[in-house]
């Protein structure tokens, strides 16, 4: 019982703080069609498929001309770079890099959200005995550079205020 009154207080004490996870603020896109012009079968596209699929507010639609917003995807880069080496000169430590930028279009074009570049960095260090191990963490390295990748775009989606394109 004592345990029960406990877990109640935190999790008043939470509420009314204003905690919230991180996922569960802010799901409002400005726009209420999105269309992902970007290849399908891309980590990104799937996964902002995914994160779309869940805003209640915006509709991911097919088609261009029935979108009210087009998210377009520039550029997107990834590097493997060496970032030391020993005294030997093997390779000590790898730098994974990846810039992606985007901007987002109406439906006849226009820009409404400018070019917006993303750059995320992780290092990774190696070792010539744990190539398999190594191999493994990269690949998760890269999951979680996805991730970020992902979580920042939606984020800036939901902050960044379209222009009017009849403005211009």
């Amino acid at each position: 019982m004592r345990k029960l009154v406990v877990l109640l207080l935190a999790a008043l004490t939470l509420a009314a703080c204003g905690f919230q996870l991180r996922g569960s603020s802010g799901n409002q896109l400005p726009y209420k069609s999105i269309f992902l012009a970007m290849p399908d079968n891309t980590d990104v596209a799937i996964a902002l498929r995914r994160y779309l699929a869940a805003v209640p507010t915006t509709q991911l639609v097919r088609e261009r001309d029935k979108a009210e917003a087009v998210f377009q995807q520039v550029a997107d880069r990834r590097e493997k770079s060496i970032l030391s080496l020993n005294a030997q000169g093997q390779v000590r430590e790898f730098r994974l890099q990846v810039t992606y930028s985007f901007r987002i279009l109406d439906s006849r074009g226009r820009e409404i959200v400018p070019l917006n570049e993303i750059t995320l960095l992780r290092d990774i260090t190696f070792n010539d005995s744990a190539i398999l191990a190594k191999n493994l963490e990269e690949n998760l390295l890269w999951r979680d550079i996805n991730y970020d990748l992902v979580s920042q775009i939606m984020r800036r989606l939901s902050i960044v205020k379209p222009k009017d394109p009849e403005d211009e």
